[in-house]
């Protein structure tokens, strides 16, 4: 069994889509953890803010397989692949770990992701796996949002 952490975002009826996202994970995964969710502004284009959390769970699908699995989540739940990849959208999920595998595939699978560079992926992992290290830099993801500037990209904490 392998343990993935998502990051999950939604500016397009995000609390529906969150939710429906949460379900459809519990029932095809069994438990998961849950993060906090939070508002933040878009990134990398002008649009609605997000709401981001993130999600750990086991798997015994590889990597390949779940990053299918989870394009099949987010089109079932209306995600457009015909325009920019910096853009609205109704439901985005991604692998941002798995175990310590460190790998480029298709799909854009990219593990880990770049986004975790970000507050909205970074903070909601913080909160479910404090002491997670990241495979290349070896700091835990409770050191990694120590030292982030959080003024730079400020969250607000929302419910869902």
């Amino acid at each position: 069994m392998g343990h993935a952490y998502l990051s999950l975002g939604s500016n397009l009826e995000p609390r529906r889509h969150l939710r429906a996202a949460l379900g459809e994970l519990h029932a095809r995964f069994g438990a998961i953890a849950v993060s906090p969710a939070y508002r933040s502004r878009a990134v990398g284009f002008e649009g609605n803010d997000f709401i981001n959390l993130a999600v750990a769970l086991e798997t015994e699908l590889e990597p390949g397989p779940l990053n299918d699995w989870l394009h099949a989540l987010e089109d079932r739940h209306g995600r457009r692949r015909d325009v920019p990849r910096y853009s609205d959208r109704t439901l985005d999920v991604d692998i941002v770990l798995y175990d310590q595998r460190v790998l480029d595939g298709p799909g854009h699978l990219q593990i880990p992701r770049k986004e975790l560079r970000h507050a909205f992926v970074l903070r909601p992992l913080a909160d479910i796996a404090p002491q997670l290290r990241h495979p290349l830099d070896g700091r835990s993801m409770a050191e990694l949002w120590a030292a982030f500037p959080q003024e730079s990209e400020p969250l607000e904490t929302v419910s869902l």
